[in-house]
């Protein structure tokens, strides 16, 4: 019996073999025309704005009052705006998340913008992010959290009625949508209209995912339905935004359900022998959080880390969905805007001249007319190049009329008729003969070699192992700009500098006398040195090929922490001076004494709270003291960190030049009441 859900795609595939009879035969799973669809949007964005953020959370407990629902300034034609400009195909919205809380007037439920003072309860942000979307060109999804921390009848059959009856406004009122995004979380501590209590569901049984699959099917046919197991759709596995170097868009479908705990280590790289068609997509956010904290304005993905994340995902068989955590005032955040706009750019930087156009390319393999190598060059999805029956070993020949430099390579399989490659060399002409530069798996919808720079004039893609004929659509191949980026400057406890970049091919140029750096000006970094005096590293990163330059960066430093030591029995102590900002100590006395070595005068000191997205015991009011002797303590600053919740960042106080050898800070007060927690403290001795 013909599965229906194929139905569509397998009549097109009959028809078109029935004008060619050489079409190659599809290898299942296939997907659907939706699915296809989907495949071509790529990048998209997640919005997350709920009241979560105006609670500080990222997990509401559903308990919280609408009243708090106040956004000043929302603009969702600016979400659609910075979306579009950056390259993105649409934006989903948690609609309603964990807490319950609903974006729209539902008539379902209290806990919704109705009872807000937003609009004077008049609002609808599902309605106004849609008419955004529209005018901007790009499509709409829906986030919709099944698990509702806030409903009384949450774990019991009338929840069920409740959540069909909320979809069905979702998935009704708005216009068309392309996914829908149904999270795997499930089940635990909640309001749960005041019965405040724990409730657990079972993940595989309580939620009739056939029928809700059909009111989806129902009422948004051309959606695609994104959950563990899909339908549609899966998830990545993880939530840094990466696939994998082997991703199949295969999947046993059947074994997977939301929520299993070893989902992510058995199933979320697919299966060669998977039996569904469930593509992968990599959701990561641009801050380490997904709601809005301002403590994390300074914590924007750099542009270094979301290149990555593009690399890793989109060239990895999978798409990319970025979140934006929107904040308070309704709008995108501008740090976050900044970051992706520098992606949006070095994206069009890296693929904007493609050299395969030059070159003469020569296949081992011709299955005859219509399926001509010359098909990868042009950008239609729907023609390719493969073999004849049989043969699943074949290469491409690409031959430039001179030397080449390139460092990209890009190659797309039509997966209209399924994935086939599960093996592809990549190799360059030298003057000693073919050396291979890459060897790797999977292919799929994209895959995108990252590679060093290399130079040649002929360069030959071999799949030394496919499931049937290799169907290849594209074949790029570009030489992208080196990341030009600030360098990245480290100097540890003993005064050893270190500076880095995130790419080979890129120089770094810095001065130590406050002068800016150049070729002329300037010493290369190559090995690292030692400082242990207090000064000024300026520094710069330089691509000579291309004669470009990075912007300046200038560090300042403090004398070095050899000689330092902390007066305290705990032996994790040490890491608040040893000059690395990931480690951290809790300290149950909320006061530390450090030993300077010797005695120096000081103008002041510095406390870096933790790091890490979740922390505690940040100090709010302080005295920093002095001491020749260690006994014998004077004041040298009273205060508070007043802002320091909101923007955890290294704080400096100044007073008047004192001399010291041992520094005493005493957490007077922390802001949630916790023992104070610690990642660096040092002191100031410049002017």
């Amino acid at each position: 019996m013909i599965n229906a859900k194929k139905l569509p795609l397998l009549l097109f595939l009959l028809s078109w073999a029935c004008k060619d009879p050489s079409v190659p035969s599809p290898v299942y799973p296939i997907p659907t025309e939706r699915q296809l669809i989907w495949h071509k949007l790529e990048y998209y964005g997640f919005i997350h704005f709920n009241i979560n953020t105006f609670t500080d959370m990222e997990w509401g407990k559903g308990d919280e009052n609408p009243a708090i629902f106040d956004p000043t300034a929302l603009d969702t034609r600016q979400w659609a705006k910075v979306a579009k400009e950056a390259g993105m195909k649409g934006l989903i919205i948690t609609a309603k998340h964990h807490d319950g809380f609903c974006l729209w007037p539902s008539k379902y439920t209290e806990h919704s913008v109705k009872n807000s003072p937003w609009k004077d309860g008049n609002g609808d942000l599902i309605k106004e992010l849609a008419e955004s979307c529209k005018a901007e060109g790009i499509g709409l999804g829906i986030y919709y959290s099944p698990w509702d921390r806030n409903h009384a009848d949450y774990g019991d059959e009338a929840y069920i009625d409740y959540m069909k009856n909320q979809l069905t406004e979702l998935l009704s009122n708005y216009g068309e949508l392309f996914e829908i995004w149904f999270d795997g979380a499930n089940g635990g501590t909640g309001h749960y209209g005041g019965a405040n209590e724990e409730r657990k569901v079972d993940k595989r049984g309580y939620y009739p995912w056939e029928s809700i699959y059909e009111l989806v099917r129902k009422l948004q046919p051309n959606a695609v339905i994104f959950g563990d197991a899909g339908p549609d759709v899966r998830w990545v596995g993880n939530e840094e935004g990466h696939a994998y170097p082997s991703t199949w868009s295969n999947l046993m479908r059947d074994s997977v359900y939301a929520g299993m705990p070893e989902y992510s280590e058995k199933y979320a790289r697919g299966q060669e022998n998977g039996s569904h068609w469930v593509p992968a997509e990599a959701d990561v956010s641009i801050r380490p959080g997904w709601y809005y904290h301002a403590y994390e304005d300074h914590k924007v993905k750099s542009l270094s880390h979301l290149l990555d994340i593009y690399y890793k995902s989109i060239g990895q068989n999978s798409a990319l969905l970025i979140n934006f955590p929107v904040d308070r005032r309704g709008l995108i955040h501008e740090n976050d805007v900044d970051q992706i706009m520098k992606l949006s750019t070095k994206i069009k930087e890296d693929f904007e001249t493609d050299l395969i156009h030059d070159a003469k390319l020569t296949a081992s393999s011709k299955r005859g007319k219509g399926y001509e190598i010359n098909k990868v060059l042009d950008d239609e999805w729907k023609s390719y190049w493969t073999t004849k029956d049989g043969i699943t070993n074949a290469s491409v020949e690409i031959e430039f009329p001179g030397k080449i430099i390139f460092n990209r390579f890009l190659i797309q399989e039509y997966i209209a008729l399924g994935q086939r490659v599960k093996e592809f060399s990549l190799e360059i002409q030298t003057d000693n003969g073919w050396e291979n530069i890459y060897k790797g798996t999977t292919i799929g919808a994209k895959r995108i070699l990252r590679l060093e720079d290399h130079k040649t004039n002929k360069i030959k893609l071999t799949i030394l192992d496919a499931i049937a004929p290799p169907t290849i659509s594209k074949i790029g191949i570009f030489n992208a700009p080196k990341l030009l980026v600030q360098p990245v400057i480290h100097r540890n406890k003993d005064g050893l500098v270190k500076m880095e970049v995130p790419e080979t091919g890129v120089d770094i140029f810095y001065t130590l006398d406050g002068s800016t750096p150049s070729i002329p000006n300037g010493k290369q970094f190559t090995k690292p040195f030692t400082m242990k005096h207090a000064g000024k590293i300026n520094a710069i990163s330089i691509d000579q090929s291309k004669g470009k330059f990075s912007e300046h960066l200038e560090l300042k430093f403090d004398i070095a922490k050899s000689n330092w030591e902390v007066i305290h029995d705990d032996p994790n102590s040490i890491n608040i001076i040893d000059d690395n900002p990931n480690t951290i100590w809790t300290n149950p006395k909320n006061e530390v004494v450090v030993d300077l070595g010797e005695l120096i005068h000081i103008t002041g000191f510095d406390y870096l709270p933790p790091q890490g997205r979740y922390f505690g015991g940040l100090i709010f009011k302080y005295r920093f003291s002095g001491s020749l002797d260690g006994k014998n303590w004077h004041d040298l600053a009273i205060g508070e960190f007043s802002n320091i919740h909101n923007n955890p960042i290294r704080q400096e106080v100044r007073f008047e030049k004192v001399q010291t050898r041992f520094v005493k800070l005493t957490s007077l007060e922390t802001w949630d009441g916790n023992a104070t927690q610690y990642a660096e403290i040092g002191v100031l001795t410049q002017e």
